[in-house]
Order: structure tokens, then sequence, then C-alpha cells
């Protein structure tokens, strides 16, 4: 098979013939709801009941001690008659089914904890965590309706000496919250709070080697912490790397969880974390370590590159095929397949008769948890570079993509 430039999105994976023990159980928790619909937050479209709610919920509001100061929220002055003020405020609302009194006493008790907490100054703080950077929590790019993403993964506290050194004592603790609160406020800041715009981030939880007993406590405060204090900010909560204990996670979990928070949940079991991760993110914007082409690097260049997807079936060879590569210009690519375990390389075709096809990379086996290729060649003649997956030793579907630049010479 060859696959063309313009590539069909992905196809749904198969689904297995016995389901494991994990997915069983996450299913029947309701876990998963593919019915699950974002507000859009335009008023017209609320019902009468719940316009009443708002008006009543503003009304609340105006007659308080509040003034302009105190009644602010990510910028957001709340007594304003205005479409950001009506985000916010069907936020509180949306997370106490439309109940007034419980919408009110949950944001009075917000706002009280943002004083407390000055929580509109810590964007500004710096809490001495640059290795947990990019590591541990962090935004990085947008999912495929735009929603900004962040990205949480707690395996490096295996590690002794780093646990100790963040969560030693309570005020090591209180400054790893702060700090936390802190990746999130980034988050809330590139939201739109506007009818029909983006309102809400999307998480993806890392749970490879997560050390549950130890997080036990920082889990439920930040759990307890963002459910209280930041209600309906999360679209979707995509779980990663799920082991067969995450049942025991979930029971620990699942009381500091409302049941719409539980229906924005998808989970995904060790090995299928591109698959998964390919139906809400464009592969551009998946970080390496999770089967995407996004690198740290990357970031600092704009945009990234839009990549092109294909599906490798089981049993079959994909050719990639880039053609009408002049002499002398250098071809950049970028390629990863889901999982890979199979086999890859690619080779330098001249289009002159007599010359010989110049082999790039030599076919070698990919490891499962090998990241994205990234590799250059400088052509001397005209042709075309064929990038070639071959899945033929297995049975299994895989989701891929690739992305490339050609440029000419200069000398030319």
């Amino acid at each position: 098979m060859e696959a063309s430039q313009k590539t069909p999105l992905p196809e749904a994976s198969p689904k297995p013939f016995k389901k494991s023990f994990v997915t069983s159980l996450m299913e029947a928790a309701t876990l998963r709801s593919p019915s699950f619909k974002e507000d859009s937050y335009f008023v017209s479209t609320l019902k009468s009941s719940e316009r009443k709610a708002l008006q009543e919920l503003k009304d609340k509001l105006s007659s308080s001690s509040y003034d302009i100061s105190s009644a602010a929220i990510w910028g957001i002055n709340l007594l304003e008659n205005d479409e950001k003020s009506d985000v916010v405020l069907l936020k509180f609302l949306r997370a106490r089914d439309f109940r007034v009194a419980d919408a009110y006493a949950m944001l009075a008790k917000c706002l009280a904890w943002r004083n407390d907490f000055k929580a509109d100054a810590v964007l500004d703080e710096d809490l001495g965590f640059k290795e947990l950077e990019g590591v541990v929590a962090y935004m990085q790019g947008y999912d495929r309706e735009g929603h900004p993403v962040c990205y949480n993964a707690y395996g490096v506290f295996r590690d002794k000496e780093m646990y100790d050194r963040i969560f030693g004592d309570e005020e090591k603790l209180k400054k790893f919250l702060r700090w936390r609160v802190q990746v999130l406020e980034r988050g809330i800041n590139l939201l739109h709070f506007k009818p029909g715009g983006v309102n809400s981030l999307i998480q993806v939880t890392d749970l490879k080697d997560m050390p549950k007993r130890e997080l036990r406590v920082a889990s439920n405060q930040i759990l307890s912490l963002f459910q209280d204090n930041y209600p309906e900010m999360v679209a979707r909560k995509i779980f990663i790397n799920v082991p067969w204990y995450f049942s025991v996670l979930y029971s620990v979990f699942s009381p500091f969880l409302t049941q719409r928070t539980k229906s924005k949940f998808v989970i995904s079991k060790e090995g299928n974390v591109a698959e998964t991760l390919y139906k809400f993110i464009r592969p551009e914007d998946v970080p390496v370590q999770y089967g995407g082409l996004s690198r740290p690097s990357d970031l600092q260049n704009g945009p990234p590159k839009p990549a092109s997807e294909f599906t490798v079936k089981g049993g079959e060879k994909v050719n990639i095929q880039i053609e009408g590569i002049e002499a002398g210009a250098t071809i950049t690519w970028d390629i990863v397949v889901g999982g890979w375990d199979l086999e890859y390389s690619a080779e330098f075709v001249p289009i002159a008769e007599g010359s010989y096809t110049i082999a790039v990379e030599k076919p070698r086996k990919i490891s499962p948890s090998e990241e994205a290729i990234h590799n250059s060649y400088t052509s001397k003649e005209a042709g075309k570079m064929v990038l070639s997956v071959d899945n033929t030793s297995s049975r299994r579907k895989k989701v891929a993509a690739y992305r490339y630049i050609v440029r000419k010479s200069s000398s030319v």
C-alpha cells in the first residue's frame, strides 16, 4: 500500500475480543460518556428554568456585600451584566445542577479561598519548581477543538529523594499545591470566557509508575481544591497508561468527584496511548513521549507544522512517497507510529535511469517505547523519498502520522 501526501483520518481501532478487567470496570463505573457535550454558554439556548436560575444568582450577587474588587474572578467582574460574567456564573450553576443557593454558596467560598490563597498573584511567583516544569504538570498545545491541554505525570515521585524533596513536610506540600494551582491558572488564562468560545481545558493524566499510596494525600487535596474552586473548567479528562490497580485509585478518588465530572473521563490502558490521544489531539500537538510529534524545542518556533495521519493495518506495509525533490534540496521529516513494534526504513530513489536507490535509514525494528523519528537528507540528484513502515508481523492496527518540509538548495 502507498500513502499519498493527503491521508485519511485514523479509523477507530477494533474492539478486543475479550475486555480487560480494568476496561470492564471503568465502563461499569460510567467513566466513559460519548454523549457528553460541552456547554456553549449561549444564554439563548438555556432552558427557561436555567435562565431564571442565572438571573436569580445575579440578583443575589447584586444584593450582597460584594463590591467590584471582591466579586472579580479570573479578571472578570461578576457584577457586570455581560457575556464573560454569564459564562463564569453558569459554570458555578452547572456544577450545582442550577440550584441557586448551592451555586451562590460555592461561589462565595471560592471567592474567599482566592482571596486567602492570593490566587490572582500566583502567576507572577517563582515557586522554585523548575525541575517539575514540562514533567509533572504543564500546558502544551491544544486539542482538535481548540481547548488548551494540560498534561500531568507523577511517575517521577517513585524516586524517594524526589518525593521527600517535594512532599517531605506540610510546608513543602503547600508549596507544591500552590505551584499546581499556578499551572492551572496559566491554562485558564488561555480561555475565552465567551459564549461559543473555548471555555475549558483538556487534562491528560499519565498514571504510569505513579506511586498511588504515597501521593494519596496530595492527590486528594488537588482534586478537592480544583473541584471546589474551578467548576466546569475541564471539558475532558483523559487517563493514559492505566495500570491494573486503577480500580483502587478510582475508589479513593470517586468520593471527591461529581457524576458530571466522571462523565468526562476517558480511559486508555497501557499500549493504547497514541490511539486514544489522536482522537482528541492532532499528532503535531501530542508530546513525543506519548506517540506524537511535539518536542519541547518545537514550542519556541511558533505553531507546529500540521502532520498527515494514516492507519497501518495489521499485516500491512505502508510506503509513503514524497516526490518532486530537486537536486541539492534538503528534506526533513518526522514520522511516528503509535506503539511502533514494527520495522521502519527510509530510502531515496533517484529519477534518473541507471542511478541507484540510496538507503538513508536501513530497515530496523522500532521498539514500542521509541519516540518519533526526526531526520533529514540532502539529495545530490532529483528523485523521491520513500518512508516505509512494515507491520506485516503484527495483527494489530496502529495509528500513525508524518510530516515533512523540503528546502531547495541556496546555490540554485
